[in-house]
């Protein structure tokens, strides 16, 4: 099993990268946001990845981090998705708003990755519900909500996301605007 690489990389088109390994030219296919993380070419890359065999072919798929990968080993276990789609649902979407969506049922979120129609995208919150979605805090209303899901959009994690909002000074009712504003002075962005 190949699950880390790290080396040069060689060329960046479309939604493939061929990362140079000890002078051997390895094809990764990788999300779009995995993709744009990536340095120009010449330069030094780490991909965590996965190999899977299909069809007689040995393909590798790449990530920008190893949340990306395991969110990417859950999405291909869902029945009508496959590695193309996991791919398109990663490239949409971060590990952190997948699990938003799985976790409170949100089919809209789903269906805005081309490929997935309402019935892929219920699939995939039934089958990953207790996977992916657990534990992940959707619950809440009001100013602070409206903060957490702003910082998340932001692509805060969701542990850093819950600092942020510790950190928050409790003194009575704030537009959220200014709650914001102090949740991201708190992790420095």
């Amino acid at each position: 099993m190949i699950s880390l690489l790290e080396g040069k990389v060689a060329e960046k088109s479309g939604d493939r990268v061929v990362l140079s390994v000890s002078g051997v030219g390895y094809e990764v296919l990788v999300p779009a946001q995995t993709l744009s993380r990536l340095p120009v070419n010449g330069r030094p890359a780490r991909l965590f990845t996965r190999l899977l065999i299909r069809d007689e072919a040995m393909v590798l798929y790449g990530f920008a981090t190893p949340d990306e990968r395991v969110l990417f080993d859950h999405l291909v276990t869902v029945g009508g998705v496959g590695p193309k789609l996991a791919l398109a649902v990663l490239s949409l979407l971060t590990p952190d708003a997948v699990r938003r969506a799985v976790a409170s049922g949100d089919v809209a979120a789903l269906t805005l990755v081309p490929g997935v129609g309402k019935k892929v995208a219920g699939r995939v919150i039934l089958e990953l519900k207790d996977k992916v979605g657990a534990g992940f805090d959707t619950t809440g209303s009001g100013p602070l909500a409206e903060v957490r899901d702003a910082l998340l959009w932001l692509g805060l994690t969701a542990q850093e996301a819950r600092e942020a909002l510790a950190a928050l000074a409790p003194d009575g009712e704030r537009p959220v605007e200014e709650l914001l504003r102090e949740a991201l002075r708190s992790v420095g962005r």
